[in-house]
């Protein structure tokens, strides 16, 4: 059940905004039907509440010479979770950093270049960390889906 208050429309809306977040306002008034200023007081609203946090550019990580994309599940110390959380997110590898149920568990993406580059990341930046109980990781081998918004 959905927790925010939106319509169809507003719902039309934002799958086109997901599909291209440059989309212009008379495209998507074309397709929702609405007038272009409508559509724009519709997406105001979306951004003022919340439910759109923000517009950005994907960039492929291959295409950009990052190659090696690795998950962390490292389990830290209570005491210790923010601050190794605010440590990983200042880390420019660090794509995504999530708190996951369990013993004080994190759940961390990076990108980085080459091999050479992740032994630096874990064995310079990772482990000096204070509090760290274990670190496990898995690479990926390759890139199956993305999904660049949630469908709501």
């Amino acid at each position: 059940m959905r927790s925010s208050t939106f319509d169809q429309i507003d719902q039309q809306i934002l799958d086109l905004l997901i599909e291209n977040s440059r989309i212009s306002l008379i495209d998507i008034s074309e397709q929702v039907g609405l007038s272009r200023v409508a559509v724009k007081n519709r997406i105001d609203a979306l951004e003022k509440s919340g439910v759109i946090e923000q517009y950005t550019v994907i960039l492929n990580p291959e295409k950009v010479g990052r190659n090696v994309s690795v998950f962390f599940d490292i389990q830290v110390t209570p005491s210790a979770l923010h601050q190794v959380a605010d440590a990983l997110i200042a880390e420019e590898a660090v794509t995504d950093v999530y708190l996951m149920t369990g013993a004080s568990k994190l759940h961390v993406h990076a990108v980085l270049e080459m091999n050479q580059d992740l032994e630096h990341f874990v064995l310079e930046k990772l482990y000096p960390l204070p509090g760290i109980e274990r670190v496990s990781s898995d690479l990926i081998v390759s890139r199956i889906k993305t999904r660049k918004g949630i469908r709501v």
